[in-house]
C-alpha cells in the first residue's frame, strides 16, 4: 500500500502565469519522441504515406523560411514585419479521430530544422488561452519570430474565436511564420453545424486561404486489432486501487464535473501535474453541452500526458448523449471517447487480480 492516500483533482486549484502557457507550447510527453518514421501508416491507406511524403518536404522548406534569427521568446520587442509569402503558408492535416494527425503534427515541429524557441505546439484551446493571457499584440510579437507554429484540434467553438484566430494567423503569416494544423473538419467548412457561418463567411474563408488541406484517411489507430473497451469496475476495485497507486487521485465524477466549472480549462493540464493514475467513481451520462466540452478538454490533456483513468460507473461510450454526438461538436466527443478508452486500458493493471 501506499504511504500516503490518493490525492483529489477537486482539491486543486492551479494558477499558470503566462510564462508557463508560453513555455508549454511544444508536443506534449506523449509525442516527444515521434518522429515521421515512428508513423505506422495503415497500407491500405495510401494517404497516410503521402502525408508523411508531404510534411517531410514542408519541414525540409523552412530551414531558412524565416527573414530574420531573432525569433526566440520576445516579450516587447518589435518585431520587423516582412512581406506575405504569396499562396497557403501552411498545411492542414484533416481525418477522423485516431489516424495520427497529431504524431504526423508533432513530427513535423520536430523535423523542422530550427532550434525549440523558434517553434510553437498548442491546441486551439491553448492558443486562444495564450492570446487571453498575454492580449492580442504581445501574442504576436512573442510568436511573429518564429518559423512554424502548430495547432492541433482547431475546431471553432464561437464567432469571438473566429475572427480573433483569423486575425491573429494573418498578421502571423504577415510576419513570415508557418502554418501547420489539424482537425477532423476542412478549414472551408470550420463552424458548420455550431454557429451561423454565414454570418462570418468572410473570416473563415480566409483562414482557409492560408493553408493547404491534406487529408488523411483511416480508422482509429487507437483500436486497429485491439479488443473492445475494458468494463468499468467497482467502487470498491477503483478505490483500492487508488490508495495502493502512488501517486494517483480519487474523485467521484460529479463532483469533478462541477469542480472543473471552476476552473478554467487552460488550467487543465496544470491541474493534472503530478498525477500517475486518475481514478474515478461513479461514472454516468455528461449533463449538458458545456460540461461536455470541459471534459473533452481534460481528455485531451490525460491523454497528452499519458495518465490512465481508472474508473466505476457506465463505460465511456455512454458519456455521451446521443443528442450531443449527432450535433456540430461530435467530432470532438468522439475524439474523447477514444483517448478515454485508451486510457482506460492503460489503467487495467492497476486492479488486482
Amino acid at each position: 500500500m501506499a504511504d500516503a492516500g490518493p490525492q483529489a483533482l477537486c482539491a486543486r486549484e492551479p494558477r499558470v502565469p503566462a510564462e508557463r502557457l508560453v513555455a508549454e507550447m511544444v508536443p506534449p510527453p506523449r509525442f516527444d519522441s515521434v518522429r515521421f518514421d515512428t508513423y505506422d501508416p495503415d497500407p491500405t491507406q495510401p494517404s497516410q504515406t503521402e502525408a508523411v511524403t508531404v510534411l517531410s518536404g514542408f519541414a525540409a522548406g523552412l530551414g531558412g523560411a524565416h527573414a530574420t534569427g531573432a525569433g526566440k521568446r520576445r516579450w516587447f520587442a518589435r518585431t520587423p514585419k516582412n512581406a506575405a509569402p504569396a499562396g497557403p503558408r501552411g498545411v492542414y492535416l484533416d481525418g477522423g479521430y485516431g489516424v495520427g494527425k497529431t504524431h504526423l503534427l508533432a513530427s513535423l515541429w520536430h523535423a523542422t530544422p530550427a532550434e525549440p524557441a523558434l517553434k510553437a505546439f498548442g491546441t486551439f484551446v491553448e492558443l486562444t488561452n495564450l492570446v487571453g493571457a498575454l492580449g492580442f499584440q504581445q501574442t504576436v510579437q512573442t510568436l511573429g519570430g518564429h518559423r512554424l507554429l502548430c495547432i492541433d484540434e482547431f475546431e471553432l467553438d464561437d464567432p469571438g474565436d473566429t475572427v480573433l484566430v483569423s486575425s491573429l494567423l494573418s498578421r502571423l503569416v504577415e510576419q513570415g511564420v508557418a502554418l501547420a494544423a489539424t482537425s477532423n473538419t476542412l478549414p472551408g467548412k470550420l463552424g458548420e453545424g455550431r454557429f451561423a457561418a454565414a454570418d462570418f463567411l468572410r473570416e473563415i474563408q480566409g483562414l482557409s486561404a492560408h493553408f493547404r488541406p491534406l487529408r488523411i484517411d483511416g480508422q482509429d489507430y487507437r483500436h486497429r486489432g485491439l479488443p473492445e473497451a475494458p468494463a468499468p469496475f467497482s467502487d470498491e476495485q477503483v478505490t483500492k486501487a487508488a490508495y495502493a497507486t502512488p501517486g494517483a487521485s480519487l474523485d467521484d465524477f460529479p463532483g469533478l464535473l462541477e469542480h472543473l466549472a471552476r476552473v478554467h480549462p487552460s488550467r487543465y493540464g496544470a491541474l493534472t501535474d503530478g498525477i500517475a493514475a486518475v481514478c474515478l467513481t461513479d461514472v454516468g451520462p455528461v449533463p449538458d453541452q458545456s460540461t461536455a466540452l470541459r471534459l473533452v478538454v481534460l481528455a485531451d490533456r490525460l491523454y497528452d500526458r499519458e495518465i490512465p483513468v481508472l474508473a466505476s460507473g457506465v463505460p465511456f461510450d455512454r458519456l455521451f448523449s446521443d443528442e450531443m454526438l449527432n450535433g456540430g461538436y461530435r467530432k470532438k466527443y468522439f475524439r474523447a471517447i477514444s483517448r478515454l478508452t485508451a486510457l482506460a486500458r492503460d489503467a487495467k493493471p492497476l486492479v488486482s487480480q
